[in-house]
């Protein structure tokens, strides 16, 4: 199986004045494509700090990072924009959408950054939106939806770049209890078709949902175990 994401000895060291700070400390994993991995870690075990690398969003201080086979570790700030939405989804506890903008628009954003043209976007957006079961909802602006219905539309713009991976952090923390079921259930859909999710989360009830949990603490793994729930249906070339 392929690995999608390879981080090999990553350290990643803040310096604050004449402090300096290890958030992690030599960490190493794959994942393949098709995984469905939680990452889980007290605040300050470095959970964050490796899904900032993961997302491209921050440089390793030293190791190597391949995302989906390509090496990020010597890229300008603009080619990593560029990978950045070209190979990753982005979920986030606070949806992220524009207030002003309908959810239809609000799904076009990253293919408005890739540069396709409006009709392109806009037949790609409305299959994103049907396959998070938001049919019907595409003019709807987000105040006009529930919560759950706004982390559907930040779902189905995570996924209308067909990325390698989808990032999700916190996807469920401003959601009630059985809305966060609801959500879990659709990642757990999306997973089954063959896409690539990694989640940092807190709630163990949470990461139950994925088929591989890793558990950070002090800058360090140290937990990678298999949940034993079935592999997901893996994509065929």
């Amino acid at each position: 199986m392929n690995s999608v994401i390879s981080l090999s000895d990553i350290h990643r060291v803040f310096i604050m004045g004449d402090q300096t700070f290890e958030a992690l400390k030599g960490v190493s994993f794959d994942i393949a494509a098709g995984e469905f991995v939680a990452i889980m870690g007290a605040s300050g075990s470095g959970k964050s700090t490796s899904m900032n690398i993961l997302g491209c969003l921050d440089r390793p201080t030293s190791g190597g990072y391949l995302l989906d086979g390509v090496d990020v570790g010597g890229m300008t700030t603009d080619q990593l924009a560029d990978i950045r939405n070209k190979k990753l989804g982005f979920v986030f506890q606070g949806f992220n959408l524009l207030a002003r903008t309908p959810a239809i628009e609000n799904v076009e954003l990253p293919l408005v950054y890739a540069g396709l043209h409006s009709k392109e976007r806009r037949q790609k957006a409305l299959v994103a939106m049907e396959q998070v079961g938001l049919a019907g909802k595409e003019n709807n602006h987000p105040s006009q939806l529930s919560g759950g219905q706004q982390q559907r539309v930040a779902i189905a713009r995570a996924l209308v770049n067909n990325p390698a991976v989808i990032l999700a952090d916190e996807p469920t923390g401003n959601l009630d209890s059985s809305t966060s079921e609801e959500i879990m259930g659709l990642f757990t859909d999306l997973n089954r078709q063959g896409i690539t999710i990694i989640m940092v989360t807190h709630e163990t009830d949470v990461a139950a949902y994925a088929g591989r949990r890793i558990t950070f603490r002090d800058g360090r793994i140290i937990s990678d175990s298999q949940t034993g729930l079935v592999s997901p249906v893996r994509k065929t070339a």
